[in-house]
């Protein structure tokens, strides 16, 4: 990596009990499961640099993933960052019903490709995010980084579809967000994100890449 040259890694978050069917609570609260926790210390011994700053999403189980790589890395700087999962899928925004329950309101959602679209919920729930927030969480991501002077790469604790949402910007520059979403459910299915997966992007002359 050159002087000029600034890296991020965006990790996925290890194995949680939603991935393997034993959850049914909010998203943010999902735990990791013993293998998630496994693969979290795993992760933790293979940096093989002292990172810039370690960056978590809200969400328990990137907390638990990055917990491992904090302790060995205690001098680096921890922030919270608004980099976690797709907030659709949340029961804390559908009320009764989850949206993988409702096959129609899924397919709806995706045939449709409103990028605007929000989930209203239930009278006591405050309504999903819509495809167009998840896209702009990605920018204000890179933006961020953009900002800061850093040499050593950052390390960002995210989530899969965060993670398919980073590559459509960095990937598909030109193309609407409508495009986008029309493209992602086939994307996501040929291109899965892998328990703590990794995706580098480099910033160089002004632009992020994908390395």
């Amino acid at each position: 990596m050159s002087s000029k040259t600034k890296q991020a890694i965006f990790i996925r978050h290890g194995q949680s009990r939603q991935n393997v069917g034993d959850w049914n609570g909010g998203f943010a609260e999902i735990p990791l499961t013993a293998v998630g926790e496994e693969q979290a210390r795993a992760l933790a011994e293979t940096w093989d640099f002292t990172p810039s700053l370690i960056v978590v999403s809200p969400y328990l189980r990137t907390q638990q993933t990055a917990a491992p790589t904090i302790a060995r890395f205690p001098d680096v700087p921890v922030e919270t960052w608004e980099i976690h999962e797709f907030t659709f899928w949340d029961r804390a925004h559908w009320g009764d019903v989850m949206p993988d329950e409702s096959f129609e309101d899924v397919a709806r959602f995706w045939r449709v490709a409103d990028p605007e679209y929000r989930h209203k919920g239930s009278a006591d729930t405050a309504g999903a995010e819509s495809f167009g927030d998840l896209l702009r969480r990605t920018e204000v991501a890179l933006e961020r980084l953009s900002a800061m002077e850093f040499n050593a790469p950052v390390l960002l604790f995210t989530h899969g579809h965060f993670m398919q949402a980073l590559r459509h910007t960095l990937l598909f520059p030109h193309w609407t967000a409508e495009q986008k979403m029309m493209n992602f459910v086939a994307y996501d299915e040929a291109n899965k994100v892998l328990n703590t997966e990794l995706i580098t992007v480099e910033f160089e002359e002004g632009k992020w890449r994908l390395r």
